[in-house]
């Protein structure tokens, strides 16, 4: 056979062919456009590469254009850790010497002789790249919405207060449209201090709320003309400025999170495993097309339901040497998929008797919160492995049989 190895750069690619004892047979130098792709294609073809027997290809990233046209066809793309593929250069070398012709090399020998050991590109179909490209988005863009609203909270508590007390009881608090029309319509206490009834209502009308509006603005007047403590003037006015440029991100934050949010509503129900997926306790829409997103819908990709739940970080791991063993939780896992199955396992609790007897079983066992979460999470996330391969909606009486038979 003829192994490939692509030493990917931002404008440059190396690359290195080598056969099963190792001889490096070819090597190239192309760029990262459309002439460089066709190079790269017909280097391979110059040395067998067809459409029913292509040449296995070793990089060190699973996104891009150049991992887009080599995805064409029946050819097994390995994405290889930069780790994992550091670790093998110093198996031919030890001066520690490195250049990006012989990590081409290198990339290509990690598949002529542990090709078994590292997992290949899923199969994915269009529709099932699609989600994953707007759930991680969607994803980041809450994220990021998070992380401003905490700017601007911290912010607000050194000089304007009363906002954060006025916006305590609404759900999302400085993220709602509500809150933001108020800061823009106030940006300081002493100007929140001077708006009138009629000016609340209008700041709550033009954010869209349509109930409830003389009351929460007669609450709102008075949280604002309250007794707080004043930075002075200037340095106040300071602060309303920065406020406002902060106010400026979290809007387009805000949109953006919710932007995409539609998007993979409109395309998530339209993919096949929707259905098994929305069937289990817990999982909404924009959950359940996190987890789509990270396990992928190549149903040959995970050789059993124990490979799934490693890659998800749910099951433990020993480690034994000698006279001590340890059995620990997973720190090299899928952190998206990790976190989105924290939040699948909390909200299934409300959701599904059979998970919360599960749940509090493990706390009375000496489980601290996080893993019982995970234990949950680790059963769940197994009992879909199944249903997915066997086209199942989730039974709850099959899931928890024991369980519900407790609860009962």
């Amino acid at each position: 056979m003829i192994y490939c190895g692509v030493d990917w750069a931002e404008r440059t690619h190396d690359i290195a062919l080598v056969d099963d004892t190792g001889e490096l047979l070819a090597k190239r130098h192309i760029t990262d456009d459309a002439a460089g792709y066709k190079l790269l294609l017909d280097l391979l073809a110059e040395y067998g590469d067809t459409e029913e027997n292509p040449i296995p290809v070793a990089i060190e990233t699973s996104r891009g254009l150049l991992v887009a046209v080599l995805r064409t066809g029946k050819r097994k793309v390995f994405a290889i850790n930069p780790m994992a593929a550091a670790r093998y250069r110093d198996r031919h070398s030890v001066s520690r010497k490195k250049s990006d012709p012989g990590d081409a090399l290198v990339l290509a020998n990690i598949l002529r002789t542990d090709m078994h050991a590292h997992r290949q590109l899923p199969d994915d179909s269009d529709l099932g790249r699609a989600i994953a490209v707007l759930a991680r988005a969607q994803q980041d863009a809450t994220w990021n919405r998070q992380q401003t609203a905490n700017q601007l909270r911290s912010l607000l508590r050194e000089y304007y207060p009363a906002a954060l007390d006025a916006f305590a009881t609404w759900t999302n608090g400085l993220c709602r449209p509500e809150a933001r029309e108020l800061l823009k319509t106030a940006p300081t206490p002493a100007r929140a201090a001077r708006l009138s009834r009629t000016q609340i209502q209008a700041s709550l009308k033009r954010a869209g709320r349509k109930r409830g509006i003389e009351a929460e603005a007669d609450r709102l007047r008075e949280v604002f003309r309250a007794d707080w403590a004043h930075q002075p003037p200037l340095v106040e006015d300071a602060l309303g400025k920065q406020m406002l440029a902060l106010l400026v991100q979290l809007e387009a934050a805000c949109t953006a999170a919710d932007d995409l949010a539609e998007a993979v509503e409109e395309s998530f129900p339209q993919h096949p495993d929707a259905e098994v997926l929305l069937s289990f306790p817990g999982l909404g829409i924009q959950l359940a097309a996190r987890i789509l997103a990270e396990i992928r819908d190549d149903h040959t990709r995970f050789a059993d339901a124990r490979g799934l739940k490693a890659y998800a970080g749910s099951s433990p791991i020993t480690r034994a040497s000698g006279k001590k063993s340890s059995i620990t939780r997973r720190w090299v896992k899928n952190d998206r998929l990790n976190h989105a199955g924290y939040l699948w396992a909390f909200s299934s609790l409300r959701a599904s008797a059979g998970a919360n007897v599960h749940y509090r079983r493990r706390r009375e066992q000496g489980d601290w919160h996080a893993a019982a979460q995970r234990n949950l999470f680790n059963r769940m996330i197994g009992q879909l492995y199944h249903c997915l391969q066997h086209r199942e909606p989730f039974d709850e009486n099959t899931a928890f049989p024991t369980e519900l038979a407790a609860a009962a």
